[in-house]
């Protein structure tokens, strides 16, 4: 572990997870998402950033390669976040792929409860095809609720027989019938996420509907002819069972999992690209997995 992840471990428990425990509303959340999102997110030089129909935000970084495109989901509970906030790490992800990034702004909770944004999120892949990317043109990606919710859209393009080539997702929010172990195992290692307030995060997005539903909760759905999947996590997260038990559910159904570990970091540790090493170091492999996937003529 880098001294720049010692420190920064430091720095999101003592005020981060503090600020988390103690938000007293969804708007609060926001702002202060908005406002941490320009101080402590570094931007990406040279970076790309304009909005289409369907509220699509398109965003890259130095040369990109035509007719192919990363379709991208930001985290922040399903309640806040934005392409915007997301944008010095989605821009990175572009330059090193040399792939550019479509982020839909999907709609968010409470004021758009489920199954909104999963709607948001397949509406977005429709309005790709209807552009001319076709399944095998795209790469799906999202963080944290992003990762989730990318993952409940490929369960849905498997059922449909439309695949995209690739998935990945960091720290993706799976479950959220709550029934990881690592929620209490590593609710005080983990240095950014508050668990008391998990509950009252999910309910803001079901409002009443299932919590298994696998539109929510990827970890229950099927993926029949499922692509190639990345997952990263941090050992030291609360969601660490949400990437563990997503892993053993693809595999079981016959697809080609790669799942790395960060020992011990914050939730989407790659968020702080710029500040430490290991976050630059898996936007890498990130990249990789990306480009790897594209040169596979077999899919």
């Amino acid at each position: 572990m880098s001294w720049q992840l010692r420190l920064l471990n430091v720095q999101l428990r003592l005020v981060a997870k503090r600020t988390l425990a103690r938000l007293p509303d969804v708007a609060t959340a926001r702002r202060r998402l908005d406002a941490g999102a320009r101080w402590s997110f570094r931007p990406t030089p040279l970076t790309r950033h304009f909005v289409r129909p369907g509220d699509l935000h398109w965003i890259g970084s130095g040369p990109a390669q035509a007719g192919r495109v990363i379709l991208y989901f930001h985290g922040g509970g399903y309640i806040a976040g934005s392409p915007s906030t997301h944008e010095g790490m989605i821009a990175r992800i572009a330059r090193l792929s040399g792939i550019e990034v479509c982020a839909p702004q999907y709609r968010l909770a409470p004021d758009t409860p489920f199954p909104g944004a999963h709607d948001d999120a397949l509406a977005a892949w429709d309005q790709l095809q209807a552009m001319g990317y076709a399944p095998g043109d795209i790469v799906l990606g999202g963080d944290s609720a992003g990762g989730g919710l990318a993952l409940a859209l490929l369960a849905q393009l498997c059922a449909r027989g439309e695949p995209p080539r690739a998935i990945f997702a960091m720290s993706p929010w799976t479950d959220l019938t709550l029934s990881g172990a690592s929620l209490s195992e590593n609710a005080k290692r983990d240095a950014m996420l508050p668990v008391g307030r998990i509950e009252e995060l999910r309910e803001y997005y079901l409002q009443g509907a299932d919590a298994d539903d696998p539109r929510a909760s990827p970890l229950f759905a099927d993926f029949p002819g499922c692509p190639p999947v990345l997952l990263h996590y941090s050992m030291s997260e609360v969601l660490r069972d949400d990437t563990l038990r997503m892993e053993k559910h693809l595999q079981a159904q016959g697809a080609e999992v790669d799942v790395e570990a960060q020992e011990d970091a914050p939730h989407v540790w790659h968020l702080f690209d710029g500040w430490i090493p290991e976050a630059r170091d898996s936007l890498r492999r990130i990249a990789r997995f990306v480009q790897v996937s594209f040169e596979d003529t077999s899919r």
